[in-house]
């Protein structure tokens, strides 16, 4: 909802996601958390939490629309990424929900750490009852005293965020049991799922697996797959596990346990073991106190309901770290039990799992495609998508970009930049839309590409741009702008525009299409506006991608993009 009145629910990929998934599992659960909120939800004052009954009616809009339109119910949602809370709202928030009929949907709070929202919830009864459950990010594996007197589920509503080398999968198996061992939490989730953004952008690789090249339908299965399956391969949402120094814990020589059951067959269990290194573990943040763990022989003893068990079956991974060979998720001998009794031997930087369920192995895909770079010469015309959708391999930055029907040109398809306003934002990206495409690498390019101003302002087309994400402000590169305000074009080494290299005066209007080309070739740039070069000028700016963008949030039209390499 770009404005208070604007619902779509064909826009973005996360409703295909949604249902794909549910498609693979229809037991996934589906949480919902606000990144940034349209500005209109603040109503000018730049925050979500002041009219509350907005916020909360926006939300509850989406999964609505989730249900609605894709039959999908979005069993969580939260508060607002990493950001602060306000108790009022998450009020206002559970009683919005009962009003639209998702009482089953729970609150997860407050998405930042466990202070202050635990305390909180100690002595306000009705946030109590408004929160089903405490999620915090990136908790180094330890929760609060606090927290735990809730007595509610705790969560690592986002963890991991790490790159997905031998390393990062160490990373992912031990917090995977720590979080609950260390910090009583039952529910971990990475951040992110499959990385898919550019080499070159914040936080490469930092995902389960890595598809980055849509053009050419590569991707990498990492080890953090099958370290994740080591669980999740063996239990569902709403298993549990047993209760430290009674089926999960620390192993005397370092490393941790755990073991989980279904509540529906108790006589059943797995055991996820790891012994990570504490150099071949280490994660994003925060910083791992050093550790030591060592070769060992763990016994364990199976009691009550388990008395029974004679054998159970084994997955073994170990990442190599000393050049040997790597080996995930591979099935080994079953572990036999006597008396109850059986003893493992592990050595380090082991992921371990022991279980009474069969069949769970190491998926197979097929051949992958082999990798190759961006297309180039490459050109878009934007008439094969839906309306609302994204164009092919650009990523945006800040604001909001949407494939739409040129009403005032009357080209047919266009890319439009469709926000007006600031959104409440997550981190402070820019103030200035900005979309990119091609590779970080490219040093000598001609790009070309209509655009037209629908608002008063400015809008660009830029190349060798060096920075993305939370850090696009701080982009350089080459930026060629036409402004209809100052009735100039400018040629800025910087994204904001105020680094001007070369200027001059030009008749700018709204609602009039313009052709813009830029050349970088030899530490030299040559831009030209409707097929008239307007400047030469030198460039200190090394490599980026080609972007588009506007000088502000207004609306601006581009078209009939075409990238060539000079080199």
């Amino acid at each position: 909802m770009h404005t208070a009145d604007d619902e779509n629910y064909q826009r973005g990929y996360e409703w295909w996601l949604m249902v794909e998934a549910k498609k693979r599992n229809p037991n996934i659960k589906l949480y919902g958390l606000s990144w940034a909120y349209p500005a209109w939800v603040g109503n000018g004052t730049g925050s979500p939490y002041k009219h509350p009954n907005l916020t909360a009616g926006y939300i509850c809009k989406w999964i609505k629309g989730a249900k609605d339109h894709y039959n999908l119910t979005i069993d969580y949602v939260g508060i607002w990424n990493e950001r602060n809370y306000d108790s009022n709202y998450v009020k206002v928030l559970r009683k919005t929900l009962d009003s639209y009929g998702f009482k089953s949907t729970e609150i997860v709070a407050a998405d930042t750490k466990f202070a202050p929202i635990s305390s909180d919830i100690l002595s306000d009864k009705d946030l109590a009852s408004a929160v089903s459950i405490i999620g915090s990010h990136y908790t180094g594996t330890l929760s609060s005293g606090d927290a735990v007197k809730t007595g509610k589920p705790l969560w690592a509503s986002e963890d991991y965020s790490t790159f997905n080398d031998d390393v990062g999968a160490g990373c992912w198996a031990r917090i995977l049991n720590e979080n609950y061992i260390n910090g009583y939490m039952t529910s971990t989730i990475s951040w992110n799922l499959i990385a898919s953004y550019y080499s070159g952008l914040p936080y490469f690789r930092d995902g389960l697996m890595t598809a980055i090249e849509p053009w050419s339908g590569s991707y990498t299965v990492s080890g953090t797959i099958w370290v994740t399956a080591h669980t999740t391969q063996f239990v569902q949402p709403g298993y549990y596990y047993l209760k430290h120094g009674s089926g999960s814990g620390k192993l005397q020589n370092g490393g941790s346990y755990v073991t989980l059951v279904d509540k529906n067959n108790p006589k059943d269990l797995t055991i996820v073991i790891e012994t990570m290194t504490h150099n071949h573990s280490k994660c994003v943040r925060p910083y791992l106190l050093p550790y030591t763990v060592t070769a060992q022989s763990a016994t364990f003893i199976l009691k009550g309901n388990f008395s029974h068990i004679t054998s159970l079956n084994a997955w073994l991974s170990k990442p190599a770290f000393n050049g040997d060979e790597t080996d995930y998720f591979v099935t080994i001998d079953a572990v036999q039990v006597s008396g109850g009794k059986f003893t493992a031997h592990l050595d380090p930087d082991t992921i371990l799992t022991l279980s009474t369920s069969t069949g769970q192995k190491k998926g197979s895909y097929g051949d992958v495609p082999p990798s190759k770079p961006f297309p180039i010469p490459y050109k878009d015309d934007f008439e094969k998508y839906d309306e609302y959708s994204e164009a092919d391999y650009f990523a945006d930055q800040t604001g909001v970009w949407e494939i739409r029907q040129d009403s005032v040109g009357k080209k047919g398809k266009v890319m439009e930049q469709v926000i007006t306003q600031r959104p409440i934002t997550w981190c402070n990206d820019a103030d200035q839309p900005i979309s990119i495409i091609g590779d970080v690498t490219w040093k000598n390019v001609n790009a070309s590409i209509n655009a037209m101003l629908i608002d008063d302002g400015g809008l660009f087309l830029a190349a060798l741009v060096d920075n993305g994400g939370c850090q696009v402000r701080k982009a350089t590169g080459v930026f060629f702008w036409i402004n209809s305000h100052s009735q100039q074009w400018t040629i800025s080494s910087n994204l904001s525009g105020s680094n001007v290299v070369k200027r001059g005066d030009i008749a700018v209007k709204r609602n009039q299409w313009y052709t813009l080309n830029l050349n970088t070739q030899k530490e030299m740039v040559t831009v030209q506006l409707d097929n008239v070069e307007l400047a030469t000028t030198k460039t200190s700016a090394q490599a980026g991608f080609v972007g588009i963008g506007t000088s502000s949030f207004i609306r601006a039209a581009f078209d009939d993009i075409q990238i060539t390499d000079v080199s």
